[in-house]
C-alpha cells in the first residue's frame, strides 16, 4: 500500500518541534542532576470533543515516525542556545546533541480505537529530560489527528453507511502539513476519499475530485472544442459531436421544465461539455454557478442525456450554496420526472452531493501530564477537579458484555493483576461514595506495547486496517453512547487500589 512507502522525513515532525518552556524545564532537570531519572508521561483528554460520548485514538503512526527519527541537529541546538540564557553551560548543549529515543518506551491505544476521558492514548516512559522534550510534539501529533478522525466518524454516523463522503478541505487547511493530516485522518474516521493528491501519494488515501466554479465560469459559450467528437462507450460506431447533441437535448429538457431555451447559460453548458469530453465515464455537474433551476439543472440534463445516448452515465451533481436540503429534494424530483419522461431509468438515481462548510463546531481538550518520576506516583492537585490527574503507572482494560457490547473501561495500577472474564470486580465510578461490582463476560487490554527502548515491537497496521477498526469499534457502542446529541456518558472507573492511592495523596496534601 502506498502508505507503507511514506518517506520517514516527510511523515515525521521536525526534531525541534517543541515548546520553549519544555526546553527550559529540560535545562532545569539537567542542572539539578535529574536528566536521567526514570519518568513516565501519559497523554489523555478530559472530555470528549463535540459534546459527544466517544473519541477516536489517532496519530500513533506519526508519533512512531517522529520518535524513531528524533535527533537534535547542530542547527537545532545552536538555535536553542541563542534563545536560552547566554551563560548556560555549554555542556548542556552537548548533552542535547547526544539525545535520541533509544531508551524510550511507548504503550498506546491502537490507531482507530475508541477512546474515553481519562484513559491514556499514549504512555511514554524514559529519561526525564527526553520525555519532557517529547511532551509537546506527541501532544501535537495526536490531538489534531484524533480530533479530525472523531469529527469524521461523527459525520459518518450522520450520513449512514451507504452515503459517500468526500473530504476536500485542502484549500482551507492550516498549511500543507495540516491538510495532509486532515485528509489522512478524515479517511481513517470514515470518509471514503479525499481530493488531496498528496494524501493519496504518501498515505494511500483514495483520491477523488470534482469541478469548481472557476472551471464553469471560465467558459463563455463561444469556445469551440478542437475535437468535439465522442465515440460510443461500447467502442462501436462513429463519433458524435457532443455539443451539438447536447443542444438538441436542451430543447427537449427546457420544454419539459417549462423554460425558454435561451435561459440556461451557454458558458455553463460549454463547461459541462468540455468536462464530459475529458471524463465521459465520470461526468458530473456543479449546478449553482448561476441559477440551479433555470441554468445548472437543464444544462446538466442536456449533457447527461447526450452522453446517455452514447452509453455513458453521469456520476453525479453537486450543490455548493443556498438551502442545500431543499434544493437536493427538488432536484431529485426533477430527476425522477425526467427519467420517466425520457425513458432513462438510470437518471432517477444520479447521486446528489452537497458541500460548503458541512462540519461540526468543536473544541477538543487534551492534556498530557507527568504521572511518575523515579518510580514514585505523582498527581496534580488543583481546586478544579477536572484538571486533577491520576497518579502512578497505570494499565487500562475494556470490559464487555456477553453480546460484545461495551460496559466500561477500568483504570488500575500497572502492578495490579488484570481483570478476568467471568469474575466479579469491585470498581469506583467517578464521584461515587461507594464502589460497585461488575462481572464482565470479556476483558480487553487497551494499551499495547508499540515501542520498547526505541525499537518497534510489531509492524503498525496500515491506514486501511485502522479505518476498518474504527467501524468495528463504533459498532460495539450502544446507541445511547453513539448518538451525537445529549449522549449517555460512557463510564471510566478506577480499581480499588488506584482509588485508594488517589485518596491517600489527597489526604497528604490536605492541611
Amino acid at each position: 500500500m502506498a502508505a507503507e512507502q511514506d518517506p520517514e522525513g516527510r511523515a515525521a515532525a521536525r526534531p525541534l518541534l517543541t515548546d520553549l518552556y519544555q526546553a527550559t524545564m529540560a535545562l532545569g532537570y539537567w542542572r539539578a542532576g535529574r536528566a536521567r531519572d526514570a519518568a513516565e508521561f501519559e497523554l489523555f483528554f478530559r472530555r470528549c470533543p463535540f459534546g459527544g460520548a466517544f473519541a477516536l485514538a489517532a496519530g500513533l503512526r506519526d508519533c512512531v515516525r517522529f520518535l524513531r527519527a528524533f535527533r537534535l541537529r547542530d542547527a537545532d541546538v545552536q538555535f536553542l542556545a541563542s534563545v536560552l540564557l547566554p551563560d548556560t553551560d555549554p555542556a548542556f548543549f552537548e548533552h542535547l546533541r547526544s539525545l535520541d529515543c533509544s531508551e524510550v518506551t511507548v504503550r498506546a491505544l491502537p490507531e482507530g480505537s475508541l477512546a474515553f476521558p481519562g484513559v491514556p492514548l499514549l504512555q511514554v516512559s524514559g529519561p526525564l529530560l527526553v520525555v519532557q522534550l517529547l511532551e509537546t510534539p506527541l501532544l501535537c501529533l495526536v490531538s489534531y489527528a484524533s480530533l479530525v478522525a472523531t469529527n469524521a466518524a461523527r459525520l459518518r454516523l450522520i450520513a449512514g453507511p451507504e452515503k459517500r463522503l468526500l473530504e476536500m478541505g485542502l484549500r482551507r487547511a492550516q498549511g500543507p502539513d495540516g491538510g495532509l493530516t486532515a485528509s489522512t485522518y478524515s479517511y481513517l474516521g470514515g470518509f471514503d476519499s479525499s481530493s488531496n493528491v498528496l494524501a493519496g501519494q504518501l498515505r494511500g488515501v483514495p483520491v477523488a475530485g470534482t469541478l469548481a466554479h472557476s472551471f464553469v465560469t471560465s467558459f463563455s459559450g463561444s469556445e469551440v472544442p478542437p475535437d468535439p467528437m465522442l465515440a460510443p462507450a461500447a467502442g462501436e460506431g462513429p463519433g458524435v459531436d457532443l455539443a451539438a447533441k447536447a443542444q438538441v437535448w436542451l430543447e427537449h429538457v427546457c420544454a419539459h421544465l417549462g423554460l425558454g431555451v435561451q435561459e440556461p447559460h451557454p458558458g455553463e453548458r460549454a463547461a459541462f461539455v468540455a468536462y464530459a469530453l475529458a471524463f465521459p465515464r465520470a461526468f458530473q455537474g456543479l449546478l449553482d454557478s448561476y441559477s440551479v433551476r433555470r441554468s445548472g439543472l437543464p444544462n446538466f440534463l442536456a449533457v447527461a442525456l447526450a452522453l446517455g445516448e452514447l452509453g455513458y452515465r453521469a456520476v453525479g451533481v453537486r450543490l455548493d450554496s443556498g438551502d442545500l436540503l431543499q434544493q437536493a429534494q427538488e432536484i431529485r424530483k426533477v430527476f425522477r420526472a425526467a427519467a420517466a419522461q425520457f425513458q432513462v431509468p438510470w437518471l432517477e438515481s444520479v447521486p446528489i452531493a452537497v458541500s460548503n462548510n458541512i462540519d461540526e463546531e468543536a473544541l477538543a481538550r487534551l492534556a498530557q501530564e507527568l504521572v511518575a518520576v523515579g518510580g514514585q506516583p505523582r498527581m496534580k492537585l488543583t481546586e478544579d477537579p477536572e484538571k486533577q490527574t491520576l497518579p502512578g503507572s497505570k494499565a487500562a482494560f475494556r470490559l464487555l458484555g456477553s453480546d460484545g457490547s461495551l460496559l466500561m473501561d477500568v483504570l488500575q495500577l500497572a502492578e495490579e493483576p488484570a481483570p478476568q472474564a467471568g469474575q466479579e470486580l469491585r470498581v469506583w465510578p467517578p464521584g461515587a461514595q461507594e464502589p460497585c461490582t461488575v462481572r464482565p463476560a470479556q476483558v480487553e487490554p487497551l494499551l499495547r506495547l508499540c515501542l520498547q527502548q526505541g525499537q518497534l515491537c510489531e509492524p503498525l497496521p496500515s491506514l486501511a486496517e485502522s479505518r476498518a477498526l474504527v467501524q468495528l469499534s463504533l459498532s460495539q457502542l450502544s446507541p445511547e453512547h453513539r448518538r451525537l446529541q445529549s449522549p449517555a456518558q460512557y463510564q471510566v472507573v478506577l480499581s480499588e487500589r488506584l482509588q485508594a492511592l488517589v485518596n491517600s495523596l489527597h489526604a497528604r496534601a490536605s492541611p
